[in-house]
């Protein structure tokens, strides 16, 4: 069976690697006569999967040792509320608004803090993202929010803002579910980052939270105990059932992330510096054909356009039809865009190869000139 190029947005493909390891492992993890499924959280076995997914997601992104790494439930979407109860201490929290998602998490704060929204792109349809030098930040922010990648409009921040150069002491949190372990992070920048496992990490059930420990421990009152970072961390991220097999699929794909090798012009890379220069041809090779192609548009400013989702259009809705069906039957699946923007997604993840690209704008010329 030819396995066929799977572009959706999350859930998303994984690497095939991953899924054949975890299948033979399925019935019986390491001869211990259970999967992983089976296995309680406390066991001696799945402590050993989770100190070692742990210890692998610390190394590929470089996590600095007074951040706590904490493995929990409910998505981005729940963060949005478990964020401000943990971190805004009852002050103004500052929210940048640069697409759908950023929305949404200003929309849930507002339910427990006094939100400011300091820059918007609103007026340009989530096509751009505003200059950090507009950026009008409060004086007493308890954290400074942004999502740097917006899965559904396309819009990526490839540089986070530099708050303290911006004249800001606070913290800058981020929602990353979409880039995370896609390229670096400058933790001199961030004080949090959090994200849903679904798109380059694993299955979903599994929300990472990333957080400078100076910021726990001061959750509000109402806070649910399952969802204080402090009883979290201090429970090693086990006060209730984690979800386990989500966790250990997410180690395998670390394990994956490190054995990456990519020769470039300036020598082999591995890793993580692997998968970003991966990242960053499959999106040259998809941006550079919608821009010449004369036929499909992408309306998003070339410096803000995000390596993991690209959103596109044809010159007709009349075209939409034809062009997915046509796409399923060259094995490209999940290529419609999102509902809000319409048009066309293909998400690139880590897991996307570069020959799932290269067969996606070999479709796309043929289509461009069958229906131009």
């Amino acid at each position: 069976m030819t396995r066929p190029f799977n572009f959706a947005p999350g859930p998303a493909t994984l690497p095939l690697e991953v899924l054949q390891q975890a299948a033979n492992e399925m019935l019986d993890w390491r001869g211990t006569g259970m999967g992983v499924m089976e296995m309680s959280h406390r066991s001696k076995e799945f402590i050993s999967i989770a100190e070692q997914a742990e210890a692998d997601l610390r190394e590929i992104l470089s996590i600095p040792s007074n951040y706590k790494v904490l493995f929990m439930q409910g998505g981005a979407i729940a963060e949005n509320a478990v964020l401000p109860m943990n971190l805004s201490r009852g002050a103004r929290v500052d929210y940048a608004i640069t697409g759908s998602w950023s929305q949404k998490s200003a929309k849930e704060a507002r339910k427990y803090a006094d939100v400011h929204v300091v820059a918007s792109n609103e007026s340009d349809h989530h096509t751009t993202l505003p200059a950090y030098g507009s950026w009008q930040l409060s004086d007493n922010a308890a954290y400074v929010h942004v999502c740097s990648n917006e899965t559904v409009h396309g819009v990526e921040m490839h540089e986070l803002p530099d708050l303290a150069a911006l004249g800001s002491n606070a913290p800058l949190v981020m929602d990353c579910s979409s880039h995370i372990a896609s390229r670096t992070i400058d933790w001199s920048r961030v004080g949090m980052a959090y994200g849903g496992a679904q798109k380059n990490i694993g299955p979903a059930g599994m929300t990472m939270v990333i957080v400078r420990e100076d910021l726990i421990g001061h959750a509000m009152a109402i806070t649910p105990s399952a969802f204080d970072y402090k009883v979290v961390a201090d429970n090693g991220s086990m006060y209730n059932t984690p979800p386990t097999y989500a966790w250990y699929i997410a180690g395998l794909v670390f394990q994956w992330i490190k054995q990456q090798r990519e020769t470039t012009p300036q020598g082999e890379l591995t890793g993580l510096a692997a998968i970003e220069a991966r990242n960053v041809a499959k999106a040259a090779l998809l941006y550079g054909y919608l821009d010449e192609s004369g036929f499909y548009t992408n309306p998003v400013a070339v410096n803000a356009r995000s390596r993991m989702n690209v959103p596109f259009f044809l010159p007709s809705d009349d075209l939409n039809d034809a062009f997915l069906a046509g796409a399923k039957a060259h094995n490209l699946l999940q290529l419609k865009g999102h509902k809000i923007v319409g048009g066309m997604r293909a998400s690139i993840y880590n897991a996307m190869p570069l020959a799932g690209v290269q067969a996606l704008v070999s479709y796309m010329k043929d289509f461009a000139v069958s229906h131009g």
